[in-house]
């Protein structure tokens, strides 16, 4: 399987976003210098796609897949992309605590940790519907990952359209999000336009 292995401070430091959308705390010492350049309109379009995928750990084919999905579905495109990349199973269990960064959550994942609706699911970018219960299975709950990481998100902040309880490291989806509850600093209109050239 193929896996991005940039190093992230990098790569934030390259897109010109925080570290802390992926859920790292560390702060980049160095500054961007590019000598005055001006970015085209093609430069800024292509800035947004590979800010996206990079939030969200994708490859560009799968990427693409669930661009043309959004655009299928009724309604604007930009929007409904930022929603299926939301509703992603990595992405829920990273917004409901259940791991420090995203790049955590994909493993945990994988690792056949997660339950959805009693079922195990280890495929990242499983889509979840409103209603579905997430959970840590019962006999990874025990392990010192789980008390580390629920130590580190004490205070960790759940979107409204989730609930989520650190304690029993399980939670539900009670809708699906808009995209006005999405905090992620991404211009999908640009992604949008550069998909339909």
């Amino acid at each position: 399987m193929a896996v991005d292995r940039t190093p992230i401070l990098k790569r934030c430091r390259s897109l010109g976003m925080e570290p802390m959308y992926l859920g790292v705390n560390k702060k980049s010492k160095r500054k961007l210098t590019r000598a005055n350049r001006k970015v085209s309109e093609y430069g800024l379009q292509l800035r947004e796609k590979q800010k996206a995928k990079f939030i969200y750990g994708m490859l560009e084919k799968p990427f693409r897949n669930l661009y043309n999905k959004a655009e299928r579905m009724p309604g604007l495109t930009g929007p409904n992309l930022m929603i299926l990349l939301e509703s992603r199973l990595d992405n829920i269990v990273f917004r409901m605590g259940f791991a420090r960064t995203r790049r955590e959550a994909r493993q945990i994942v994988d690792h056949k940790h997660v339950l959805v609706n009693g079922k195990c699911v280890n495929i990242p970018s499983y889509k979840v519907n409103a209603g579905d219960k997430i959970e840590i299975r019962e006999k990874s709950k025990s392990l010192q990952r789980y008390k580390d990481i629920v130590e580190a998100n004490a205070g960790h902040t759940v979107p409204g359209w989730l609930e989520s309880n650190l304690e029993t490291l399980s939670g539900t989806v009670v809708e699906k999000p808009l995209r006005e509850q999405i905090d992620v600093p991404v211009n999908e209109t640009l992604i949008v336009e550069l998909y339909s050239k």
